[in-house]
């Protein structure tokens, strides 16, 4: 199982190394006639059943209403198809607006043994924000793009950290807390967006040109489950194993003060 999960890992590293744009400088213009590219990211087929995982810690602060399981929140779908928290963003621009990326997803909270947002989107060299409303022993281990294990044995205490590098890094608690998972992605422009509930994203100010869009989610299945060792309990425990993330992308052409629709239509295939 060891050599399961340093091969995933291998594999969560490349594909976070494989998102980093080509850019390295990204520089901030006027773009007096930014046109907007707007669209939806949607479901079609049929529904994969809901990843859930028993609570095995803190089950009166993990699960106050008696559910015996929580909610992986790896695939969420309105009720119009819509596939919330997907991370859509411009592939190959080297220079627009200034950052004005949503202030809420840097902002991390641990409520009811979740992360929470479950996707978060910071721009790089910014600060991360971190607080627990747990009043239990969480961690917030990345790995990815940063790495830090940082633990929250007091609640409402914020521990800052710099993004300082680009890419995608991936959340986990060390606490025993086996299904607590998130996403986070530091992004080295502001053309980056989460779709919200309905499966929507926008981007403005964009300059006018030909690009690559992307659509990026983490992944909606379980391979395997590895065991950790919880260090307050003393006792090994099963962590869920995930499929890698998946990306589907395609050209678009924005012209000046015009809405340009990309649409994305995802499935199990």
């Amino acid at each position: 199982m060891k050599s399961k999960r340093n091969l995933l890992l291998f594999l969560f590293v490349c594909a976070a190394v494989a998102l980093l744009p080509a850019q390295s400088n990204y520089r901030v213009i006027p773009v007096p006639n930014g046109g907007t590219i707007s669209g939806t990211v949607k479901w079609s087929g049929p529904m994969p059943r809901p990843l859930e995982f028993p609570v095995i810690k803190d089950p009166q602060i993990c699960d106050p209403e008696s559910k015996k399981t929580v909610d992986l929140e790896r695939l969420i779908v309105g009720s119009q198809g819509g596939v919330a928290d997907t991370i859509v963003y411009l592939k190959n621009i080297t220079s627009g607006k200034a950052f004005d990326l949503p202030e809420p997803r840097r902002h991390l909270d641990q409520v009811h043994c979740h992360y929470v947002p479950h996707i978060l989107l910071v721009p790089q060299d910014a600060v991360l924000q971190m607080q627990s409303s747990d009043a239990t022993l969480h961690t917030v281990h990345m790995e990815g793009a940063a790495t830090f294990n940082l633990p929250f044995p007091f609640t409402h205490q914020v521990t800052s950290r710099t993004m300082s590098t680009a890419g995608l890094v991936h959340i986990q608690c060390n606490g025993g807390h086996v299904w607590m998972n998130a996403d986070m992605m530091v992004a080295p422009h502001p053309y980056y967006a989460v779709t919200d509930e309905s499966g929507k994203f926008e981007f403005t100010g964009v300059p006018p040109g030909t690009y690559e869009i992307v659509a990026w989610h983490e992944g909606w299945s379980v391979v395997g489950k590895e065991q950790v060792y919880d260090v307050l309990s003393q006792r090994k425990v099963d962590r869920p194993m995930f499929t890698q993330p998946k990306n589907w992308e395609k050209s678009v052409t924005v012209t000046g003060s015009q809405t340009s629709v990309v649409n994305f239509v995802i499935s199990n295939k």
